[in-house]
């Protein structure tokens, strides 16, 4: 009985197993975490700061990267026509990082996406992911151009606006007074001036500059004809001012008068990235990240409107107020990644991967069209059939296991056998059965470990039992009679007895492999056969007949069969190998039977004589 409640303990830890493996398969075959299951595809977004890519050596910090999305980079068709499924996570696929989206045109398959994202390391390559293409009624806009940008970020202009005044992406709601010429910017929309005309931005709570505090100021510029002392950006109150411009082309920055000046002249009717950083007690403009010009002066306390085109002939484009001295390579990375010949390198976008794991793989593509059309019965016979090809493996890998064990310990026993059956005095020891049991002392407790699965040797246990038994009835009343006729006819009962019980260990369970060959088709037959019936009276209520009807029922039934193929097959190439190796044993078992009968009959015959 407790043999008995062990094995099926056993079979059932073995199935428990079974379920455990395939679990771990499915995480192995995810690929690695996958942030939400509902979300089918993303792409792996790498900001490079490295030599390979941008160069940028400087510390960065968190920036909120300008990311442009077109058919090259981005597949519309998979998201939603409003991307609302738009989503971007850090590289540990746990954080949501915010977004907000500048410009969508899904007809023309391009986009202008705004993503914060934390802690930009220089020198390094720094990575997100983009997720979209989910069914999931939830997955609604969740962009929020407040939460995109930090508390030192105090003013961003992206131009978009058509016909009306600039509005503030950041929290402070900063606005300009009037809406100024519509051109087209550096990434959507911009304003344009032709020298006459100009924009001013309202000044604020959150624009209140104290003197010789730390500010950030950039934007991009397009300039147009050189003039003389054209005014880009500035701010004057009373005697104190600053200002931005260029100066036949060249950019200087210019504070209560005092001038520092480039030495390179801006190409009219190309795009340059200005930044403007005061430190305290120096003022450094800098034009597409490289040092352009320098003033040895702090900012002055200003508290006025801000005057966008001064004077200024060309176009302008994504301003931004910080309240910070942004480092140098938060500088850098703006000019490289927002436009220009550097964005390529700077931002590179991976191809689309889609969650690898089982479930989403029958999911997906034809197997999700036949898994779509199982009807009930289709998935209960492949059910029944998932348990019968669990049950066959368990039983093939246990049995192959189990013969394994046989084989390796009879090879060992019959080693030893082959030392002593020439003398088999050796186990004659005096009546002591544990000499008998060992081969005189030859099997060493480490040689028993390997014999202990031995049929060959629990047959030879039953032999020498039967034959020292009789000997030693034998010396107990002081007679030497050896084996006679009928003995060796009854120790060779014993030894067929213990071969049939050896056999039917060996073959227990090998019928359900038998099972599973013969009826895992016909299961997987029936499952077919009734599809087909269900498949074809709906077309019948239906009243319409075409193949897209037909054929995904068809295909969906024809599952259940190649399902009992799938178990049958593998089940019937483990019975042919399984029923050679039992073959073998009961070979092993037969011969030994007959050696040992022989070598018992003739040694005890001797004495005898």
């Amino acid at each position: 009985m407790d043999i008995a409640r062990n094995k099926t303990a056993n079979f059932i830890r073995t199935l428990l197993g079974a379920v455990a493996f395939l679990a771990l398969c499915s995480s192995a075959l995810a690929g690695g975490p996958w942030w939400d299951k509902a979300w089918t595809s993303r792409k792996k977004i790498t900001v490079d700061a490295s030599a390979s890519g941008a160069n940028i050596t400087e510390p960065v910090g968190g920036a909120t990267v300008l990311l442009r999305l077109y058919d090259a980079t981005f597949t519309f068709a998979s998201a939603k026509e409003d991307l609302g499924d738009l989503r971007f996570v850090s590289e540990d696929d746990k954080t949501v990082l915010p977004h907000h989206v500048e410009k969508l045109d899904s007809l023309m398959g391009e986009a202008l996406v705004w993503v914060k994202v934390p802690d930009l390391k220089p020198g390094a390559k720094n990575s997100f992911w983009m997720y979209f293409g989910s069914s999931d009624p939830k997955a609604v806009k969740s962009e929020d151009s407040r939460a995109c940008y930090d508390a030192d970020t105090v003013l961003v202009f992206h131009f978009t606006e058509s016909g009306a005044p600039a509005a503030d992406a950041t929290k402070n709601a900063n606005v300009a007074e009037n809406p100024g010429t519509r051109a087209e910017g550096i990434s959507g929309g911009g304003i344009g001036f032709n020298g006459k005309n100009a924009v001013n931005i309202v000044a604020s709570a959150s624009l209140v500059w104290s003197a010789n505090a730390p500010l950030t100021i950039s934007a991009w510029v397009k300039p147009g004809a050189p003039k003389a002392d054209a005014e880009i950006f500035s701010r004057k109150e009373g005697g104190s001012s600053l200002v931005i411009g260029a100066n036949a082309g060249t950019p200087y920055v210019e504070i209560n008068g005092q001038r520092g000046a480039g030495k390179e002249a801006l190409a009219p009717g190309q795009w340059a990235h200005f930044a403007l950083v005061c430190d305290g007690a120096k003022t450094t403009l800098y034009v597409n990240g490289e040092l352009a010009a320098a003033v040895g002066a702090g900012l002055p306390a200003l508290n006025s409107n801000i005057t966008l085109g001064g004077g200024f002939t060309g176009d302008f484009d994504e301003l931004q107020i910080h309240k910070v001295a942004r480092p140098v390579g938060f500088i850098q990375l703006a000019a490289f990644s927002q436009s220009g010949e550097k964005v390529a390198k700077t931002l590179t976008f991976a191809d689309v991967e889609q969650p690898t794991d089982w479930l989403s793989w029958l999911k997906s593509g034809t197997f999700g069209v036949i898994i779509g059309n199982l009807t009930f019965d289709g998935w209960l016979v492949i059910i029944i059939l998932a348990i019968m090809a669990v049950i066959s493996w368990y039983v093939m890998v246990n049995k192959v296991r189990y013969l394994n064990g046989i084989s390796s310990g009879n090879e060992v026993f019959m080693k030893q056998w082959r030392d002593v059956v020439s003398d088999l005095t050796v186990l004659d020891a005096g009546g002591d059965p544990e000499k008998t049991r060992t081969l005189g002392g030859r099997l060493t407790a480490a040689t028993a470990k390997k014999i202990r699965h031995s049929s060959v040797y629990r047959i030879y246990h039953i032999g020498v039992e039967e034959v020292r038994h009789r000997i030693e009835e034998d010396r107990k009343r002081g007679v030497e009679r050896g084996l006679s006729g009928r003995s060796i006819q009854s120790v060779r009962a014993s030894l067929d007895g213990g071969l049939v019980r050896e056999t039917q260990k060996i073959n227990k369970l090998i019928v359900m492999l038998t099972i599973c060959i013969s009826g895992g088709p016909f299961l997987g037959l029936l499952g077919t056969v009734v599809g087909v019936m269900i498949t074809f009276a709906a077309v019948a209520a239906a009243g319409e007949v075409n193949v897209n009807a037909i054929a995904p029922g068809i295909a969906a039934a024809l599952l259940a069969t190649v399902a009992g193929l799938a178990v049958a097959i593998p089940a019937l190439f483990g019975y042919n190998y399984i029923l050679s190796r039992v073959k073998d044993a009961k070979d092993d078992m037969h011969i030994f039977i007959d050696e040992f009968v022989t070598r018992m009959a003739e040694f005890y015959k001797e004495k005898k004589d």
